[in-house]
């Protein structure tokens, strides 16, 4: 019984963080993909860097240290990129985004208040 109420939750926090990503990508703005991302970074204007659990390793580790030097917050993304592309509504994979303008949503500070 434990397990099931402990998934449960997982899955809604995992919920939540898919419908803060929808409403980014409908009221505010954010670049997918790896070379976008890596862009975004360096020129400052990422607010929120998403990475999928099956990025590889090599990118994965490059965007953390690129977050770091940028002071960018890093959320690990549990679900894979077929997953993260759904949630932001694309019909693509996506193992890397960054979100620019968050819009109405809510999800940095939600993020960085470790809710999700």
């Amino acid at each position: 019984r434990q397990r099931k109420k402990k998934t449960m939750v997982k899955a809604k926090s995992g919920e939540n963080v898919n419908q803060k990503l929808m409403l980014v990508f409908k009221s505010g703005k954010a670049v997918l993909g790896y070379r976008q991302t890596l862009k975004t970074i360096r020129s400052g204007k990422a607010r929120l860097v998403l990475i999928s659990k099956n990025c590889p390793a090599l990118r994965k580790s490059e965007i953390e240290y690129y977050c770091m030097l940028s002071k960018t917050h890093l959320h690990h993304y549990d679900g894979t990129n077929t997953e993260l592309g759904t949630a932001c509504g694309k019909l693509f994979r996506c193992s890397t985004m960054a979100v620019t303008n968050p819009g109405d949503s809510d999800i940095i500070q939600v993020i960085e208040a470790g809710r999700v």
